[in-house]
């Protein structure tokens, strides 16, 4: 738990701004914390998805990461896992393969979701849903860090666990 410590506290003096930030949801909060700041970093990207290794459910088969955030962590992830990755756009691109899921194949698989931050899980849920379409079987969503803003409660509605290796209280001073 130390080591862990450790590495939130690289994350927090990394990520952590402090402001007016306008969210996803559309909720503005004082605080924020800048993912790409400790994406963009390859010791602590290395550290971060190392410890996410553990947190894998057993029996995934695809680690599907979303545009644009989960991207860098998902690469990494699959990298130490084995795991192979699809990346997941926001919607269809309308040119080349026109594909949702770039990558591994979801149709049929155990896919775990991967995101950087979650905090109301509403993209998780839309990319869920546009997945299981797809064929592919979601029941758990991994996240670098919950904001404790909701997301646990609207992933659950939606028959999707969400897993953490930070929760926003284990980044605070």
């Amino acid at each position: 738990m130390n080591n862990n410590k450790s590495l939130a506290a690289k994350i927090r003096e990394t990520s952590h701004l402090r402001g007016t930030f306008t969210l996803r949801s559309g909720r503005i909060a004082p605080e924020y914390f800048d993912k790409y700041k400790f994406e963009a970093d390859p010791g602590i990207l290395s550290e971060i998805t190392q410890k996410m290794v553990a947190l894998i459910p057993p029996g995934t088969e695809i680690l599907a990461g979303l545009e644009l955030g989960g991207i860098p962590v998902v690469t990494m992830l699959s990298h130490y896992s084995g795991i192979p990755a699809a990346f997941i756009r926001k919607k269809a691109k309308e040119y080349g393969t026109a594909n949702l899921a770039e990558g591994g194949e979801v149709s049929g698989k155990n896919v775990l979701i991967i995101e950087d931050i979650v905090t109301s899980g509403g993209q998780v849920v839309l990319s869920s849903n546009d997945l299981r379409l797809l064929g592919a079987n979601i029941s758990y969503a991994l996240c670098v860090i919950d904001r404790e803003e909701g997301g646990t409660e609207n992933l659950a509605a939606n028959k999707i666990k969400l897993l953490s290796l930070f929760k926003k209280s284990d980044l605070e001073e």
